[in-house]
């Protein structure tokens, strides 16, 4: 599962002694729409598979007569694949370009023109049936892709930076919340009682637009990022005004005092190109983490039970599958819930070695009851049960750490090209398995979450071996981890300081 990562704010610390003002929740809300829609076009596809495919069929027989052959298995399986992954490939590509975007537009106007995308996808999908063009279907789940990639970047940058310091950790895990409860919401209404059915399946497309436009309608309202106007614009006045209607406080001097250092810290730290990340040995044992933590994240399997899980249950034996899908989106939901409170209170390295440990033994079993539940059909439930320790487990871990790691291992210097790096990664491995996992699943059969089990395995030994404890730690301190990880780097300490330096002076 994709999912969008909270950035911390590094340097200036605004110091904010007003509670909560009607104007921040107002923007907190209207921002997380984003990541609403975003969870939405996860789940939405999921519930209506098999009527979409006879649509798709439909579409085939009637662009070649009523007397031509059904579309071939192989060919239906491939659109629906492409139909699925392709989402993937529009969040790719725009994940890319959420720094370059937020900066030249701002944070606010950004999340506004984004929802063109929205309009776009969520209309060509609702159109498809009565196109009768699958090509619609696949050409508007690659235009919400892109816009569920900027989501992603945009939206927890956003909150990040208009939240007080004393609630910045709480608002910023609400984009997190709000994209499982899209999840939730789109298997509800999926549904065949509701929106799942044969004739009324499109409309949960058309429901995309919902939130688009309450998001277009309500954004002018909200204040522009403090630190967008006055670090990126230098418009002290209106990032003044902006911290007023935030804060609810008429002397904000403090706040820009901090965004003043924060400035002046950021103007002195070399910016690092993603290039450079790779060539520097400094960074390339962090950006490995990075790399590694991403890929465990989506090729953990989550996708899969996602995507797919209507079809899994099904194979698994379960009577009603769509109904044991709404279960794993409210065990998801509920866990997210939980990982809240876990995740300040418990090192970060310990929590994603609970959840990959976790993930493992319930991969194995799903594994055993799905070989088993010819010869013995109650192990349906047991598989039922497996797939939802394995969302719980999931969300303790590799849901949201991945995220956190990546923004506390780079200072603010090289973490805009750490990020983008991580979230091309994100959105890739994602690709693969929303591309290939119904392939693997036909090769595999019953054995498929054994791949999965061996994967997350290695990911679990990578992980208690190479990856630091972050929780708590400052840049220098997570460096050193690094350097007693990885001997070698300490011969070369001088080199890449000197490496660094002749860095910070090429183009980025």
């Amino acid at each position: 599962m994709p999912s969008g990562g909270f950035q911390p704010v590094e340097g200036g610390q605004q110091v904010v002694r007003s509670g909560v003002t009607k104007t921040l929740v107002l923007s907190v809300f209207t921002a997380i729409l984003g990541s609403l829609q975003f969870g939405y076009n996860i789940g939405v596809i999921n519930a209506p598979q098999k009527i979409i495919e006879q649509s798709y069929n439909e579409s085939w027989i009637s662009r070649n007569g009523l007397e031509s052959p059904p579309i071939d298995a192989g060919y239906l399986k491939t659109l629906w694949s492409l139909s699925v992954a392709i989402f993937s490939v529009g969040g790719m590509v725009s994940s890319l370009s959420v720094g370059v975007i937020s900066q030249w537009l701002g944070r606010k106007r950004a999340m506004i023109i984004n929802n063109v995308f929205a309009f776009i996808g969520g209309s060509m999908m609702g159109l498809c049936q009565i196109s009768q063009s699958y090509e619609m279907m696949i050409v508007g789940r690659f235009m919400i892709g892109v816009y569920s990639g900027l989501s992603s970047g945009l939206v927890p940058m956003y909150v990040g930076e208009i939240s007080p310091t004393h609630l910045r950790g709480a608002l910023g895990t609400l984009h997190q919340l709000a994209l499982v409860i899209g999840i939730l919401i789109a298997q509800v209404l999926g549904l065949d009682t509701l929106l799942g059915s044969r004739s009324r399946w499109p409309a949960l497309f058309w429901l995309t637009l919902v939130p688009a436009a309450v998001q277009s309608l309500m954004l002018p309202f909200c204040p522009e990022s403090p630190r967008f106007l006055y670090i990126v614009c230098e418009q002290e006045a209106q990032a003044k005004k902006s911290l007023r209607r935030l804060t609810g406080l008429t002397d904000v001097s403090d706040d820009i005092s901090d965004m003043k250092e924060e400035k002046r810290q950021m103007d002195s730290a070399p910016k690092v190109s993603i290039l450079q990340i790779f060539r520097s040995r400094t960074y390339r044992q962090p950006i490995l983490v990075a790399i590694v933590l991403q890929l465990s994240q989506q090729l953990s399997g989550i996708n899969a039970i996602f995507y797919y899980s209507t079809d899994i249950f099904s194979k698994a034996g379960v009577e009603q599958p769509i109904y044991a899908t709404i279960g794993a989106g409210i065990v998801n939901t509920a866990f997210t819930v939980v990982s809240l409170f876990l995740v300040e209170r418990a090192g970060r390295r310990t929590l994603h070695l609970l959840g990959l440990g976790g993930m493992i033994v319930c991969a194995l079993l799903m594994t055993v009851a799905m070989v088993l539940q010819e010869t013995m059909p109650s192990l349906s439930y047991l598989s039922m049960i497996a797939i939802f320790g394995f969302v719980a487990f999931f969300e303790i871990g590799p849901g949201p750490i991945p995220w956190f790691i990546v923004a506390e291992l780079f200072s603010q210097g090289p973490r805009p090209a750490a990020m983008a790096i991580a979230g091309c990664t994100n959105w890739t491995s994602n690709f693969m398995i929303g591309m290939g996992f119904q392939y693997v699943a036909d090769l595999c059969g019953p054995y498929v979450f054994l791949l999965f089990a061996a994967l997350l395995l290695g990911f679990f030994i990578f992980t208690y071996f190479r990856v630091p404890e972050t929780r708590g730690r400052s840049f220098d301190e997570i460096s050193h981890a690094f350097r007693r990880r990885n001997p070698s780097l300490l011969d070369h300490e001088v080199k890449a300081s000197t490496e660094l330096e002749s860095l910070g002076g090429e183009d980025a």
